[in-house]
């Protein structure tokens, strides 16, 4: 059996079996089902703002039908995070939108409000926004909500990485005119795959549900007069969440915990851990981040590669929109000069292991290892 200490895999706990066992009971393993509609009223209590879900097959399901439900068209331009992960940007491209990136602010590694600024001047048409949450940290919402109301614009909030975190005490995925979460098997809690849709209308939740459906009209036959996807969640997965759910706020207390332990060794080391505003903000620490200070030659590859040779799993930061060659044509709006912030944090930042499974003596391992590497 491998032994490989890994960055962030699923935490069961018995109660997920309870749910699954239900719906073998009752043969309810199909799509949708009693255990979807309760992890999604279970989930809108745990968010407490008076909001509307809908489980779906991934977060990135989610997040196409947002963008479709904020009316993005063929031709449009949508102003998305630059430093994301790849499915944060491709349901715009699904529907035809262009998107254009915006750069981060070195605060919070999230939108930077003033490159989004600019990016209105420039495009002072676009009428959609998505901000991706990164890391579970929450970006500066009050400032960013303010720029988008001042142009008329959508806000969808990608939280996929941060449920649980919370901004002024309001939980991520409520911010946004639609939120997006994911239960993947490395977030903070997990569905297997999964993901979920977060309204502000009732409407809205359920044109998504028929999006998701296939779009089958309410006829005897099977009659179609939209295009329509196959986006529902396994009722069976569902059951999964509502278990994982009950442990929400324990596994983000162990994140902090692996976060706050990483920051007491590292203080006297030139490094960062990924930040955060204590003043309004409370993060979920879904992965613990560091960051090599500018004036240190030592490269975050070769710490990744220390940490391999010992069978544990670390990983780049991601690697921002405008460098994947896919984009390579896309607009990319920055307020600072150089390289960008975020291909800068790409460039001396990496990923350590934040598995809430890893034991202190585990993840000291970890320390050493990289203390090792600034000899």
């Amino acid at each position: 059996m491998c032994n490989k200490l890994l960055l962030s895999s699923p935490t069961m706990h018995g109660d997920e079996m309870l749910f699954i066992q239900e719906a073998f009971e009752k043969n309810w393993i199909a799509p949708l089902g009693f255990n979807c509609d309760a992890f999604e009223r279970e989930m809108g209590e745990y968010l407490d703002q008076n909001v509307h879900t809908l489980c779906l097959a991934s977060g990135t399901a989610a997040i196409h039908l947002a963008v479709k439900l904020a009316g993005v068209k063929p031709g449009d331009t949508v102003f998305c995070s630059d430093f994301t992960f790849f499915a944060s940007v491709n349901p715009v491209v699904y529907e035809g939108g262009i998107p254009v990136f915006v750069d981060s602010e070195r605060d919070t590694w999230n939108m930077s409000p003033e490159a989004l600024e600019l990016a209105f001047q420039k495009y002072p048409k676009t009428k959609v926004v998505i901000l991706t949450q990164l890391y579970g940290v929450p970006a500066k919402m009050k400032e960013i909500i303010r720029i988008c109301r001042s142009h008329g614009a959508v806000l969808i909030e990608d939280a996929a990485e941060a449920l649980s975190a919370t901004y002024d005490g309001q939980a991520c995925g409520t911010f946004g005119d639609y939120g997006i979460l994911s239960f993947n098997g490395n977030k903070i809690i997990t569905t297997s795959g999964g993901g979920m849709l977060v309204t502000k209308d009732i409407a809205s939740r359920n044109k998504a549900l028929f999006w998701a459906t296939q779009s089958r009209e309410n006829a005897p036959w099977y009659q179609h007069e939209e295009i329509g996807y196959n986006y529902r969640l396994s009722n069976v997965l569902a059951g999964i969440g509502r278990g994982q759910l009950r442990h929400l706020e324990d596994h983000r207390s162990k994140k902090e915990e692996i976060y706050r332990r990483y920051e007491k060794a590292f203080r006297n080391l030139p490094i960062s851990l990924n930040p955060y505003d204590n003043s309004c903000s409370r993060p979920n620490f879904w992965l613990s981040c560091m960051l090599i200070d500018k004036n240190c030659s030592t490269d975050p590859m070769i710490i990744l590669e220390r940490l391999r040779e010992n069978t544990i799993e670390s990983r780049p930061i991601w690697k921002p929109m405008h460098m994947q060659p896919v984009f390579k044509d896309a607009d990319f709006i920055q307020a600072e000069d150089g390289v960008g912030v975020g291909a800068d944090i790409f460039a001396r930042g990496l990923c350590l292991p934040s598995d809430i499974k890893m034991s202190p003596e585990e993840q000291d391992r970890v320390i050493e290892i990289v203390k090792s590497c600034f000899v």
